[in-house]
């Protein structure tokens, strides 16, 4: 993880956990580009990655996959 994205106040980010909380992709991806345009790119993906993603529980962390990539995946078997 860069330095950068460890410098990132947790209050930048906490809006990003309630979309997600809510189920809301559209407010994500709003959130998602108004932090890459402040920070860059490659700071939100340290943030997704190292600090957002850590954080979910395991259905907002298959929620958020689906939608990331709901565009080539037709279904989501569990295996438990």
């Amino acid at each position: 993880m860069s330095e950068t994205a460890t410098l990132i106040p947790l209050n930048t980010f906490i809006p990003v956990f309630g979309a997600i909380s809510d189920r809301n992709w559209v407010q994500f991806k709003q959130l998602e580009r108004e932090f890459a345009g402040n920070h860059g790119v490659e700071t939100w993906a340290d943030v997704l990655n190292f600090r957002i993603m850590p954080a979910l529980e395991p259905e907002a962390k298959t929620w958020l996959l689906v939608q990331r990539c709901s565009q080539g995946i037709k279904s989501v078997k569990k295996i438990s």
